[in-house]
């Protein structure tokens, strides 16, 4: 369940509800990960690990781990499961109606199992599973500049940054960006592979006063992507006249 309301700028706010529904548990699509991982070995790299989901709701979220290089000195975590479904479009979105989520991590974050037990390194995990899962719990969509809070009222991702919400973009840490954006799995299925970029609070209410789009392109003029800095500057805390 939703309902809509208006920002200051006149943009659409979802509010999302919980829906009340028996918990239906499904299983890994084998197929469908081969073909995502060939997809995203094909374009960004080896792909060294995958996190398996071992109970799934909706849908089974996997993630995919590409270590870092010399070309690429970060840890990259792809999403492979949100694009077996159609996500709920509005109309003329149709194309959108299947995608999959990436973030990018510093080649120093702590990825083994022991350290996903401290929530200020499983966070960006979570974020990432969370929103891949939120349109098929929701019947809703994530696009390019949507931004979305974690959680109602937004709380921090962890105790180690301010940083409370994501927005969705097209991923600026990929030098193939053209052949690694869309993957086409059929006539009628192709899946979009996009970034998400932590935000700030500040950052959050200037997207809701001023627009996503207006948010968006502060964030790429400071060259923010979706490699997570907990700590980095808040963009948008000198227009809130905080410092």
């Amino acid at each position: 369940m939703s309902k809509t309301t208006l920002s200051p700028s006149g943009v659409s706010i979802l509010h999302h509800e919980a829906n009340e529904q028996d918990f239906v548990p499904v299983t890994e699509n084998a197929a469908y990960l081969d073909l995502v991982t060939r997809h995203v070995e094909s374009t960004l790299g080896s792909v060294a690990n995958v996190f398996h989901e071992i109970v799934s709701e909706h849908v089974h979220l996997d993630i995919l781990f590409i270590a870092p290089t010399p070309e690429r000195n970060y840890h990259t975590l792809i999403t492979c499961g949100m694009g077996l479904l159609p996500m709920t479009v509005p109309s003329g979105a149709e194309e959108f109606r299947y995608a999959e989520l990436m973030l990018c991590l510093p080649p120093e974050w702590p990825l083994s199992q022991e350290s996903f037990l401290q929530e200020e390194h499983y966070w960006p995990i979570r974020a990432l599973k969370t929103l891949a899962r939120l349109p098929h719990e929701y019947n809703t969509w994530l696009y390019a500049s949507h931004t979305i809070p974690s959680g109602n009222p937004a709380q921090p991702y962890a105790a180690t940054t301010k940083q409370n919400g994501m927005m969705v973009s097209i991923p600026s840490t990929v030098e193939q960006l053209q052949e690694f954006f869309s993957l086409s799995i059929s006539e009628e299925q192709t899946v979009h592979f996009f970034g998400l970029i932590p935000l700030y609070k500040e950052e959050m209410d200037y997207s809701l006063k001023h627009g996503a789009e207006e948010l968006y392109g502060k964030i790429k003029h400071a060259g923010v992507t979706e490699l997570v800095q907990p700590n980095r500057k808040n963009i948008c805390k000198k227009w809130f006249g905080l410092f």
